[in-house]
């Protein structure tokens, strides 16, 4: 059932959503909004024009730092300090750079321009992280998110050089102490550096 939201700051209990994680739609990304979504395992997945929808997948691809799998190639790559890795410098960039980034399958970007000013509020208010990867002074790849608890909410990454996004992930895990990395939806790439799918109890727990 999806269930449509009105102003009233409440939203349904996330075990009532659709098969596909779908659970509300309306509302508005207010911090206050946004906050209580991301604290009760809920993201929100706009387009362009649209109202906004609210997902609560029954299952999450999720990275625990203490499994983080390191490919020896990746492990050489790093020792050569190929980039410069910073945190919180440049946000704004970040999830532009995102934004603008072509994704096969994917006709334009989930990233509004309402979602990017909604966004740099959270970071503004100290809600919302970025790490940023560059090289030669040019902001190359990067990582932004919301911190929930003791929980990083991975949003989106980018690159334009090879293991750029990879790096600042690393970066990401290997200096700040996270139970866990919500990478929301599973692809190869993360897998590769060792994320899991949990359910979405369990991922409700360390949001506790």
């Amino acid at each position: 059932m999806v269930f449509k939201l009105q102003k009233e700051l409440i939203f349904p209990d996330p075990e009532l959503a659709e098969e596909d994680g779908l659970l509300a739609v309306g509302g508005d990304l207010s911090t206050e909004r946004l906050m209580l979504a991301y604290s009760n395992s809920i993201f929100p997945w706009p387009s362009e024009g649209q109202p906004i929808t609210w997902f609560s997948p029954p299952e999450r691809f999720v990275l625990f730092p203490e499994k983080l799998r390191i490919s020896s190639s990746m492990s050489k790559f790093l020792k050569h300090k190929s980039f410069e890795m910073t945190l919180n410098k440049a946000f704004p960039e970040v999830i532009a750079s995102c934004a603008a980034m072509k994704r096969v399958g994917q006709r334009g970007t989930w990233i509004t321009k309402a979602m990017k000013e909604a966004y740099i509020k959270l970071h503004e208010e100290g809600h919302a992280w970025s790490v940023e990867t560059w090289s030669e002074g040019v902001l190359v790849g990067g990582i932004y998110g919301v911190l929930v608890a003791n929980v990083f909410c991975g949003e989106s990454m980018f690159s334009k050089k090879n293991n750029a996004s990879k790096a600042a992930l690393i970066h990401l895990i290997q200096n700040h102490s996270f139970s866990l990395i919500d990478c929301q939806v599973h692809t190869n790439h993360l897998e590769s550096l060792g994320a899991e799918m949990i359910s979405r109890e369990k991922y409700r727990s360390y949001l506790r």
